[in-house]
C-alpha cells in the first residue's frame, strides 16, 4: 500500500510541476506575443481557469506527502519526504499570500476595466510563480529522491 501511495504521491506532483512549469516558460510568454488585448483576456481566462483547480492540486498533493511521511516515517527516504512536504506548505503559503490576491484582481480584468498598472502586476505575479515553481521542483526532486 505505500508503494502506491509513494506512486501516486509523485505522479501528483510531477504533474502539478509540468503544468506550472508549462505556465511561466510557455504559456505567458505566448500570451505575452499575442496581439492588442488577447493577451490580457487570456491571462485573465487562464486565471479563473487555473485558478479554480489549482488549489485543489496543491493542498492534494501535500495532504498525499503528508500521508507518505506519516506512513512511511521508519522507512528509508522519510526525511527527504517530510521535506518535500514542508517545501509543498511554503508554496501552499506562497499562493496564498503571494499569488492568489494578484490571480484574484487579474481574472476580473477586461480591457475596459483593467488598472494602468496589470502589466506590472502580471510581471509581478509572474516573479513570484518562478519561485514558487523552483520551490515545487524541489519538493518532486525530493519525492523522487526518496523512492531511490
Amino acid at each position: 500500500m505505500l508503494d502506491a501511495l509513494e506512486v501516486v504521491t509523485t505522479v501528483a506532483v510531477g504533474l502539478m510541476v509540468g503544468v506550472e512549469f508549462s505556465v511561466a516558460f510557455i504559456m505567458n510568454r505566448i500570451l505575452d506575443a499575442l496581439p492588442e488585448d488577447s493577451g490580457q483576456l487570456g491571462h485573465a481566462h487562464g486565471g479563473r481557469m487555473l485558478g479554480a483547480l489549482m488549489p485543489f492540486w496543491y493542498i492534494g498533493s501535500l495532504v498525499l506527502s503528508a500521508i507518505w511521511a506519516v506512513a512511511g516515517w521508519h522507512h528509508h527516504g522519510a526525511g527527504l519526504v517530510v521535506t518535500a512536504a514542508g517545501l509543498l506548505i511554503l508554496s501552499v503559503v506562497m499562493s496564498i499570500l503571494l499569488l492568489v490576491p494578484i490571480n484574484n484582481r487579474n481574472k476580473t480584468w477586461t480591457p475596459e476595466n483593467r488598472p494602468a498598472d496589470w502589466k506590472q502586476q502580471l510581471h509581478r505575479w509572474e516573479r513570484f510563480h518562478y519561485v514558487r515553481v523552483a520551490v515545487i521542483i524541489a519538493a518532486f526532486t525530493l519525492l523522487v529522491a526518496a523512492l531511490a
